[in-house]
């Protein structure tokens, strides 16, 4: 079974009560919706917005077993492989030896990292909104490794190598999709 997004967002919150977290699983799935579309997967983007709002689906409860658990929790659910490779994929070199190898495996790998970075730099902006952020700001940040240390630079680096793409090309379309995501959420009221 696959997950709609709104199934994934139940079960999210079955294992997730804490506001950031879920934040954070909304941000990274409408990201991972913007980039379907944006690589021509179209017809796949509720699946890759399923997988970036479940990929944290056990760091909650369970951050040492993190991309581990979450796998016999959607096993469990009958859950289909795919999303569950996939979700289980970010954490490669962290938690799991499952190397990212679906477009859609990559793109989550390299964007998980740099939605927190973006996020935080947006905070410190007088709008706290993406929507007047430019990579040059982003950058700025990105260099100061005390800022949203947190943040891997090098998770960051390694998906954008495994995307092909340089760093500033996966921060402007991360942003884009951190703007159009944000611009859909907050339509739904």
């Amino acid at each position: 079974m696959i997950p709609t997004p709104e199934q994934a967002w139940e079960l999210l919150c079955e294992f997730n009560e804490g506001e950031f977290h879920r934040r954070h699983a909304r941000t990274v799935g409408g990201v991972m919706s913007w980039f379907a579309q944006e690589l021509g997967c179209g017809d796949e983007a509720a699946l890759w917005e399923t997988v970036g709002i479940l990929h944290d689906l056990d760091f909650e409860r369970w951050p040492e077993e993190h991309c581990v658990k979450s796998q016999e929790l959607m096993r469990a659910r009958d859950i289909d492989e795919s999303v569950v490779r996939a979700t289980a994929s970010h954490g490669y070199g962290e938690c799991v030896d499952i190397a990212p190898e679906s477009q859609m495996e990559k793109v989550l790998f390299a964007v998980d990292e740099l939605t927190g970075l973006i996020g935080a730099v947006a905070l410190m902006r007088p709008s706290k909104s993406v929507s007047d952020l430019e990579v040059k700001s982003v950058k700025k940040k990105y260099k100061d490794k005390r800022f949203a240390a947190g943040c891997s630079r090098e998770v960051i680096e390694q998906g954008a190598a495994m995307l092909g793409w340089e760093l500033d090309e996966l921060i402007g379309k991360t942003i884009l999709a951190m703007r159009a995501s944000q611009d859909s959420h907050s339509s739904e009221g």
